[in-house]
């Protein structure tokens, strides 16, 4: 089942916001609680405000904490608050502070993975079993001498 959080009209740019949202996205909400926690960015703490919330609404519902993976994390244009500045000989430049939407929804079990992924995973565990035969080997012929 998923638990959705949303915080909608942010203060913060859906262009900024959308780089903190793919970052976390398919990750243990534990890892990236830590990913925003350490990231400079501004829109991190609002990020992770909302993956918060969703792992609060998923412990309402009853849910295991420790197996939730962030399912989705998308961030949508919001309203332009439209603002003018005023210049000299009475001009006046346009200013747009852009809002957006932020929604995270985290799941139970783990991340499904794409093709490309899951074949990144498989190359890297046939690396760490040909390195531990490798190991193991030598500590047999050591051994033995």
């Amino acid at each position: 089942m998923a638990y959705v959080s949303k915080w909608r009209f942010a203060r913060i740019t859906a262009r900024k916001a959308r780089l903190l949202t793919d970052l976390i996205r398919n990750k243990p909400v534990g890892e990236a609680l830590d990913l925003l926690k350490f990231n400079k960015k501004r829109g991190a703490i609002m990020v992770a405000k909302v993956l918060k919330s969703a792992i609060a609404n998923a412990d309402t519902k009853e849910a295991d904490v420790e197996s939730l993976f962030v399912a989705k994390s998308f961030c949508d244009d919001g309203p332009i608050m439209k603002r003018f500045q005023p210049k000299d000989r009475g001009k006046a430049y346009s200013i747009f502070k852009r809002l957006c939407h932020i929604t995270i929804e985290v799941e139970e079990g783990t991340p499904k993975l794409g093709k490309a992924k899951r074949k990144q995973l498989e190359v890297r565990r046939e690396r760490l079993q040909k390195k531990n035969k490798k190991t193991e080997a030598a500590v047999a012929t050591a051994e033995s001498k």
